[in-house]
């Protein structure tokens, strides 16, 4: 038998509870046949408002992700996505490299799309050499994004973090305040960068490609863009970014 709405692919989303952002962006991309199932990790203390804050709320996660996990999993996903971006960065690529594999064992060896990773794809894909950041997140989140693609051999020219004081608030920074950090790092990069999947940005991303005449990879569009391709999924989508509309 056959799922009547995933008859393609079913996804299985990893989201913390306070995030409002990535499952309508979600649903926007998505492509006849293939759905995506969310189970959310219980963010008890969403204050970010410093340093020691923003690691107190990734150790709740490192709490809570294996149920999320263990309970999506009975949905009978072909692919799991995670819907979080923060901890994909953390301690650089070996630090990503442990993180996929930690949930591609407790969702029994499937295959994991992170944040980081498609990243990583899509600025490869773009021939990116330097590249400017835009992040939600206090210092010690962009240090560990930075220090992710150092690792990978790109050239971090500029980085903006909103520094955003609670998880939730990061779905209340407006798109005039995205476009004008689009622009603050946009300076000698080839390629612009948003991270943390709680900021709107798909649509603006795919607006600032127009008038900044480069790539701008919003991370909700090269997450979903990474799971449909890994899957076989070749449709193009429209109004997202050149990664789902050209490759």
């Amino acid at each position: 038998m056959t799922d009547q709405l995933g008859y393609r692919k079913k996804f299985g989303v990893i989201l913390p509870s306070t995030n409002t952002i990535v499952e309508p962006e979600f649903y926007r991309m998505t492509v006849p046949g293939v759905t995506p199932h969310v189970s959310r990790i219980h963010i008890r203390d969403q204050k970010l408002d410093s340093d020691e804050a923003f690691v107190r709320l990734l150790e709740q996660i490192r709490v809570e992700i294996q149920y999320a996990v263990e309970r999506v999993v009975t949905a009978e996903p072909d692919y799991m996505v995670m819907g979080m971006s923060a901890e994909t960065f953390w301690d650089g690529v070996e630090g990503n490299r442990k993180f996929t594999k930690m949930i591609s064992d407790w969702a029994g060896g499937l295959k994991v799309a992170t944040g980081a990773e498609a990243c990583e794809r899509a600025l490869k894909l773009f021939g990116a050499k330097k590249i400017g950041v835009v992040t939600p997140y206090q210092p010690i989140g962009d240090k560990n994004v930075a220090r992710f693609f150092n690792d990978l051999g790109f050239d971090v020219t500029a980085i903006k973090g909103f520094r955003c004081p609670t998880a939730i608030a990061i779905a209340n920074v407006s798109q005039d305040e995205l476009r004008n950090a689009l622009i603050e790092v946009n300076k000698d990069a080839d390629v612009l960068v948003q991270v943390g999947t709680n900021l709107s940005m798909v649509s603006l991303a795919d607006e600032a490609e127009r008038w900044l005449g480069k790539p701008v990879i919003a991370i909700n569009a090269a997450t979903y863009w990474m799971s449909l391709r890994d899957n076989g999924i070749d449709e193009k989508v429209y109004g997202c970014g050149r990664l789902l509309r050209e490759f």
